[in-house]
């Protein structure tokens, strides 16, 4: 691939996601249900591409032989490079995302973030390690023994649904190095499904809390076409933030190129981290004539995010965070994760699904269940008060990205009365650095393969048991009585 390659196939994304924009605003079922431009774009890259327009003119031109149909359409509109493109970026900027997860906003206390917010650390925490298991006994029992799929399988759940379309990306090199090369197009697609199933669940749920009583009627105007991920109003951190960024405007780098070249250094740090544990790695276990390779297969995005985070900690320690904006950090990582949906799903491979489409079935249909299951019997009985308001946040997150999860929340709860946004974000920094696209998300396949799918099933087993029974224990009294209360006052 060429520069110039690279320069045009970006552009097309751009079109592609300007083109879906305005389908987008002119279809109302599609602002309905919350569909995002990226997926409608990457739906148009890979309808006009070679697996289905050029599928298409090629069987036209066998069935029709004399119809004048131009040969360059049996490759669809897009060219072979176009494609290599847009199918080698989302591994790439995937570690742009990530790098940008936490920085920009001060990194509070542990005491405060558990405050706030453990209680949905339970359930987030509970619903991640719950579809490795989900995952891994239909990978034992079902996925290898009768369609001969390899038990790292048994991941996809995880890296599909709480990871998203940005962590399938990401994952794609370990897929490949584990020989697992499908394993990518099986991700992406239970993306895409966790994608349209959150939001689309996620509003059935909701209309079962109000009729069951359990939150209040949401208001005309906090329906799930109108609803905004941000309100209108601003407030004095935002008059602050929008101060400081006026008057970066007259120095003499722009602010983006700075907050880029903070990203650039976090990812830098995170390679740094990666080369080290690989050396670590290759002279210790990784050595010999039966080696270990664990750490050479985890991709580089997780660990991307821990240089974010050294960065931030640093910047809030010298007193620089007034210059590091979080708005231009949202920009820069919500610019990236647009062309790594668009990219993903124009390129993901049709056969792959196709050969795999019941397998697919049984893990997102195992997906699907377990995070309705988790929300419905667990949320109640271990988060104190506004249960429903603040675990449709985790449901959403559970099934696709963190930004259906907000949205899900403003729908349940317009005003934010139960506190939902505040520890849904706290939340964030105890779960996004070990799973849903951390540490672990990034080594499951490596560790499949090499310990085999039973150990790694009894681990994330034990996992799950054990956030169940200390969420139970450490919150479940608070719970039961706010319940109890409530049943009184009703």
């Amino acid at each position: 691939m060429t520069v110039e390659q690279v320069f045009w196939a970006v552009l097309l994304l751009a079109l592609l996601l300007i083109t879906a924009r305005v389908i987008r605003q002119r279809t109302r079922i599609f602002r309905r249900i919350l569909f995002p431009s990226s997926l409608i774009a990457g739906g148009l890259g890979l309808l006009l591409g070679p697996q289905l327009l050029g599928w298409a003119v090629e069987g036209l031109r066998s069935v029709l032989p004399w119809a004048p149909l131009p040969a360059i359409l049996e490759q669809g509109l897009f060219p072979e490079p176009v494609l290599q493109v847009w199918s080698t970026l989302p591994g790439l900027l995937i570690n742009v995302v990530f790098a940008a997860l936490l920085l920009g906003k001060p990194i509070p206390g542990l005491r405060t973030v558990w405050r706030t917010a453990g209680p949905q650390v339970v359930v987030g925490q509970t619903i991640a390690w719950g579809q490795y298991v989900v995952g891994l006994l239909l990978a034992i029992l079902v996925l290898t023994p009768v369609f001969g799929l390899p038990p790292a399988a048994g991941a996809l759940i995880e890296i599909g649904f709480e990871g998203g379309h940005g962590t399938a990306a990401g994952m794609q090199t370990a897929f490949d190095a584990v020989g697992f090369a499908e394993g990518y197009d099986l991700a992406v697609a239970l993306a895409t499904v966790g994608l349209v199933g959150g939001v689309l669940l996620g509003t059935v749920l909701i209309n079962w809390a109000v009729r069951q009583g359990v939150i209040e009627p949401p208001e005309e105007s906090s329906s799930l076409e109108e609803v905004r991920l941000y309100d209108d109003t601003v407030s004095p951190e935002d008059v602050a933030e929008l101060q400081r960024e006026k008057e970066r405007e007259g120095q003499p780098t722009d602010p983006l190129s700075l907050h880029l070249g903070i990203v650039a250094v976090a990812i830098g740090l995170g390679w740094l981290l990666r080369e080290g544990l690989v050396l670590v790695e290759t002279l210790t276990w990784g050595s010999g004539d039966d080696p270990l390779v664990i750490l050479g297969y985890v991709p580089l995005f997780p660990l991307a995010m821990l240089g974010g985070v050294a960065i931030q900690v640093m910047v809030d320690r010298m007193g620089w965070g007034p210059h590091v904006s979080r708005r231009l950090m949202n920009r820069i990582s919500g610019a990236s994760l647009d062309l790594i949906i668009v990219g993903a799903v124009a390129t993901v491979s049709l056969q792959a699904i196709g050969t795999h489409l019941v397998p697919l079935l049984f893990l997102a249909g195992g997906g699907i269940i377990w995070s309705i299951a988790a929300v419905l019997f667990l949320a109640p009985r271990v988060i104190p008060t506004y249960w429903f308001e603040r675990a449709a946040g985790d449901f959403g997150q559970s099934m696709g990205v963190t930004v259906t999860g907000l949205l899900l929340m403003r729908v349940a709860d317009p005003g934010n009365r139960s506190g939902a946004m505040e520890s849904f974000g706290y939340k964030q920094l105890l779960f996004e650095p070990v799973v849903g696209g951390g540490l672990f998300t990034g080594s499951s396949v490596a560790l499949i393969v090499a310990f085999g799918p039973e150990p790694i099933l009894l681990l994330t087993l034990a996992l799950t048991i054990f956030w169940i029974v200390f969420g139970l224990v450490s919150f479940g009294r608070e719970a039961r009585a706010n319940r109890a209360a409530e049943k009184r006052l009703r």
